[in-house]
């Protein structure tokens, strides 16, 4: 399979083309230098005052912001795409915030948890992000922006100008450059040109995109695909559902008692299970508790047996793991060689609900 055909860009998380990606990293590496990059002006910075809420800061005005550089960094929480641009974005908030960098996160949700400001004041601290973030519940800065994806990043002169944009994960090293560019027209610029480097790990951890043939996968009915319990899909009312006698790649099932909702599934009796046919070095699952403070306990199996080496951060050797919280889960980080395998996990409470995979 060609990776370039993985490239899923929809009203949600992008993943970008690889091979794009390389091309265009690699070549700006030893040949660009701040003033080499064109920066046309394509804008101006939109009203802010669109935001529910702020956290880590007053609310911030861009009449304020005059003569700061601004890097806008449109996020979701359980975004994988923008997990994996998050290395960069805090490495660039802490070197360049005495330069006169202000980095400004605009919370915008997909799912409708995210929309509890104490959920992304949770992951905003789990993350390590400190730098202020807009909670846009609304839509209203998204709307502002006339932007369409997470991740998304908007690159604003002292002018209040936009100079630069980009859309989905890569482009790390032109983005650098950017800010450099732009911090320099301030005369409060460094004079060093080299760019930050990140260790980054875990959910973090750059996909490996070669061997990435599984798409992010909603399991509400509103935006599924490739569901194959026998029987199809019952809208809104519990159901027993079976799994079927096999998988085809990408295809996924529920066997025991759920509720199908347009954003998610509910397990309503303890044992209920999910199966995947995937093929992908990590496998993850945004989920959580129906109820807040309690907690459900789960088992991972791949191919029918405990995870061992291949487990993710979120669950042991043996696949055991406890969903506490409604986030991205990591289940799956397998070794070389990477192949089409089944993956499976069985809740042993109920008040579940899960509402995508996304791999890497």
């Amino acid at each position: 399979m060609d990776i370039g055909q993985l490239l899923f860009a929809k009203l949600n998380c992008i993943i970008r083309a690889p091979s794009e990606t390389l091309a265009e990293d690699m070549g700006m590496v030893g040949q660009m230098t701040p003033a080499a990059v064109h920066l046309p002006v394509v804008g101006d910075l939109p009203s802010l005052n669109g935001a529910n809420e702020w956290l880590n800061s007053p609310p911030l005005l861009a009449a304020s912001l005059r003569g700061k550089v601004v890097l806008i960094d449109f996020c979701t929480y359980t975004c994988i795409n923008w997990l994996r641009t998050l290395p960069y974005v805090r490495a660039w908030a802490e070197k360049y915030k005495d330069q006169g960098l202000v980095l400004i996160g605009v919370h915008t949700p997909e799912f409708a948890f995210e929309k509890n400001v104490d959920n992304v004041r949770r992951a905003v601290k789990d993350l390590r992000v400190d730098y202020p973030v807009a909670i846009d519940n609304d839509y209203a800065v998204w709307r502002a922006f006339n932007n369409h994806y997470w991740p998304a990043l908007y690159f604003v002169d002292a002018q209040g100008h936009i100079r630069h944009h980009h859309f989905g994960e890569g482009g790390y090293e032109r983005s650098e450059l950017t800010i450099q560019q732009l911090l320099a027209a301030t005369g409060k610029g460094g004079t060093g040109h080299e760019l930050v480097s990140v260790d980054a790990r875990g959910v973090e951890a750059a996909a490996d995109w070669n061997n990435l043939w599984s798409p992010e996968t909603y399991v509400g009915y509103e935006r599924t695909e490739n569901f194959t319990s026998p029987g199809g899909v019952v809208l809104d009312l519990p159901h027993v559902y079976a799994a079927p006698e096999m998988l085809s790649l990408n295809g996924w099932s529920l066997s025991g008692d759920w509720t199908m909702g347009k954003q998610a599934v509910v397990l309503n009796q303890a044992n209920g299970r999910i199966a995947y046919c995937f093929h992908a070095r990590d496998l993850h699952l945004v989920m959580g508790p129906t109820a807040p403070r309690t907690s459900v306990r789960f088992r991972v199996l791949i191919d029918g047996q405990p995870t061992e080496a291949a487990h993710g951060s979120d669950v042991d050797d043996q696949g055991n793991g406890t969903a506490t919280e409604q986030r991205l889960y990591q289940l799956i980080r397998q070794p070389k060689p990477i192949v089409n395998r089944q993956f499976e996990i069985e809740f042993l409470d109920p008040g579940v609900e899960v509402f995508a995979f996304t791999f890497g």
